[in-house]
């Protein structure tokens, strides 16, 4: 057993990412400013996007790419259960409402054949997940989203880099909107990217994203630009700083290595658990490149004598850090009483959320870490085998 506890994520931070601090504060400007901007431009060429707007959440920018969508009271949104809350109550935000549909029971990703059946007159948009990091299937999605005039919105909070067969996610539906919270790939601390390639869409996000100010509002304090301003509509406040751009920009520089090693985890994680009749390890797709921000095993527990609880406690006895990916959203109380939903409405949901327990991994762990996860989850496993 391993003497210290083995946190279930840690931001990959070294003197690149104080360098950029550094130069940020002596430059005076540590609000939205050029280091934002040129965060901006940097993402946008990594994911292949025409543009790409920087704001204080993923949250913020699905918000903000469905008000670029004008989606109004009464209108219909779908997406799957199986994700974060952010998803769903952005569209609440509105007003509207979220159409639910059940996910895969190998990748947990939206099932496209079900989308058909929720299609409404009153819907608006499709909001697919790409769960852990593994890219929901897109052409299917798309297809559909043709055949109905219905934009697609992809919440890739999971997914950079992550490619969907040859191209990065990130440049292939109307919207897609990425995290960068402290225990994802990259990280600002806080923050989020909106990508899209339609110039308009993105002049209404900017514009939202800062109370809605008339363009280029930053610029004010420059010598480019000029105290007048104009409020064109109620915005909000979700501009990313250029402290929180300091950091992206840095951990933009090192994505790829930081990739490469979550990758590489990933495969020993698949090596050590593939035979065990008590695990399943995670989906993937050979066509697609998986951005392994979660490990999402599953437990068997007809093959053990433990429930998913009693796992995780004997891992964190082992001094694993662990969680679980996700509650899904039609078991949450608000959910629940607002829309009278039952456990059974979903059961690929529910049933997998039953037994799913998310590994540590992380850039940051060292092969002696990888090795302390391995033992203890085979160790449970074997001596509670059934």
């Amino acid at each position: 057993m391993r003497a210290n506890f083995l946190p279930f994520a840690l931001p990959d931070i070294d003197g690149d990412e104080l360098a950029e601090i550094q130069e940020t504060l002596e430059s005076g400007w540590i609000t939205t400013g050029p280091k934002t901007r040129r965060f901006e431009a940097a993402f946008a060429a990594a994911v292949g996007a025409r543009h790409a707007i920087a704001v204080n959440s993923c949250t913020a920018a699905m918000h903000l790419a469905l008000d670029a969508l004008g989606l109004r009271r009464g209108d219909e949104v779908i997406t799957t259960p199986y994700t974060f809350a952010a998803t769903a109550e952005v569209i609440r935000y509105f007003d509207a409402r979220p159409v639910l549909v059940d996910v895969d029971a190998r990748s947990l990703n939206m099932r496209p054949e079900l989308l058909e059946t929720a299609i409404t007159s009153r819907t608006k948009a499709i909001i697919p997940i790409h769960i852990a990091g593994l890219p929901a299937d897109l052409d299917a999605i798309h297809e559909l989203a043709r055949r109905h005039d219905l934009p697609v919105i992809e919440d890739a909070a999971h997914a950079f880099p992550a490619r969907y067969k040859s191209s990065m996610i990130g440049c292939q539906s109307q919207f897609t909107c990425f995290s960068f919270y402290a225990t994802k790939t990259i990280t600002t601390g806080e923050g989020g990217m909106i990508c899209t390639d339609d110039d308009a869409w993105a002049e209404r996000c900017r514009i939202m994203a800062l109370h809605g100010i008339s363009k280029d509002a930053w610029k004010r304090y420059t010598a480019e630009g000029t105290w007048y301003y104009e409020i064109v509509a109620p915005g909000y406040k979700y501009n990313m700083t250029d402290l929180a751009a300091a950091l992206g920009l840095a951990q933009l520089r090192k994505a790829e290595r930081m990739a490469e090693r979550r990758r590489v985890i990933a495969q020993q994680y698949n090596r050590a658990f593939a035979d065990s009749p008590a695990l399943q390890i995670p989906h993937d797709r050979p066509d697609c490149q998986h951005a392994w921000h979660l490990y999402m095993l599953r437990l068997n527990l007809e093959r053990l004598s433990i429930d998913r609880g009693r796992f995780i406690e004997q891992l964190k006895q082992h001094n694993i850090g662990t969680s679980v990916h996700f509650i899904p959203l039609h078991l949450h109380p608000y959910y629940r009483e607002t829309y009278g939903y039952q456990p059974d409405d979903f059961p690929v949901a529910h049933g997998e959320y039953l037994r799913e327990i998310s590994l540590p991994i992380y850039s940051k762990m060292s092969d002696a870490d990888v090795l302390d996860v391995i033992d203890a989850v085979q160790t449970i496993s074997e001596d509670h085998a059934l």
